[in-house]
């Protein structure tokens, strides 16, 4: 019986050349010259710790970050930009999660939209991964079709085809 596999995983190092790219851009870039500016990717909880001295330089250096991920292969919706910068002295601190698999609450959305395609698959949650298995090839294309039109906000990748 055919299967795929529906997953959101980040390739650590991929994002950690997207990190050192940025830091390397931010160093040549004229306005961020003599500026305090700290970019620390935390691997093990999949983390960004920026540091910078205002608002303005908080914004830029996210813009650069996103350009530059996208460069390197990743989705820009890896970044989870919804928490509020805070300030720490004279610095802006910002704590940026990325995000690495399917939330219990995504996935079932995931499985909603499929069983609502009403096409003739099964969708299993598995920890993090969302198993479809269905009788034709064909209906798992059109839910890989499905899902790449609803834009659910997270990354998806389509692994493990088999017939």
């Amino acid at each position: 019986m055919p299967s795929f596999d529906i997953v959101s995983k980040v390739d650590l190092q991929t994002l950690d050349n997207a990190v050192n790219t940025v830091k390397k851009e931010i160093t040549n870039r004229y306005d961020f010259k003599g500026s305090h500016v700290e970019i620390e990717l935390n691997k093990k909880e999949f983390v960004l710790n920026i540091e910078v001295e205002s608002d303005m330089k908080l914004t830029q250096l996210l813009d650069v970050l996103v350009s530059r991920s996208m460069r390197q292969g990743l989705d820009a919706t890896i970044y989870d930009l919804s928490k509020e910068p805070y300030q720490s002295g004279k610095v802006y601190k910002k704590e940026v999660p990325v995000r690495n698999g399917i939330k219990q609450e995504d996935a079932k959305k995931v499985v909603k939209l499929i069983k609502d395609s009403g096409l003739k698959v099964q969708a299993a949650i598995m920890d993090d991964i969302v198993r479809v298995t269905g009788k034709k090839i064909d209906d798992l294309q059109e839910v890989i079709q499905v899902m790449k039109e609803a834009n659910l906000g997270i990354p998806l990748q389509y692994i493990n085809m088999k017939s």
